[in-house]
């Protein structure tokens, strides 16, 4: 029996024709993107919840763990999505994804910063805490692409 490799195409290798401005529509309003502003809005609300959460089974120190667990998540999360709104799209694409690499090296260096500054910020600080609010906020990039818009009816266009 031979092995499936689904790498190899069964299909000629004919070029393809460009989409047409009304093809792309069609196709993005079939399969609508995520917000990046819409991911932080729903990472700032899970770090409260969390936070809120911790603060009323386990106290005071266990809120302010976790809503720092949830912050170090959200606010290079926040960094990033502004600044692809503000400096990224401008760019021509070949810059564009460089700065996209830039930028999440950027944002995984600035979390770590945070995870480090931690002991510092919060002296009496609960780890369970703080990673339980930092893993429920990475979830939400999940919870986004499970909540994304719903495809728009070409009257809206």
């Amino acid at each position: 029996m031979q092995a499936l490799n689904t790498w190899d195409d069964d299909h000629d290798d004919a070029p393809r024709e460009p989409l047409s401005r009304e093809q792309a529509q069609a196709l993005l309003r079939a399969r609508p993107g995520v917000s990046a502003w819409r991911v932080v809005g729903l990472q700032l609300a899970v770090t409260l919840g969390v936070a809120l959460l911790a603060g009323a089974l386990a106290g005071r120190v266990a809120a302010w763990s976790a809503l720092w667990g949830g912050t170090v998540v959200l606010l290079p999360a926040a960094l990033f999505a502004g600044a692809m709104r503000r400096w990224l799209v401008k760019l021509p694409p070949a810059y564009a994804l460089f700065g996209f690499a830039f930028g999440e090296l950027l944002k995984i260096s600035l979390t770590v910063l945070l995870l480090l500054l931690a002991p510092r910020v919060l002296p009496a600080m609960s780890w369970p805490a703080l990673l339980l609010g930092l893993i429920a906020v990475l979830q939400v990039y999940w919870i986004a692409l499970l909540l994304r818009g719903k495809p728009r009816s070409s009257q809206e266009v």
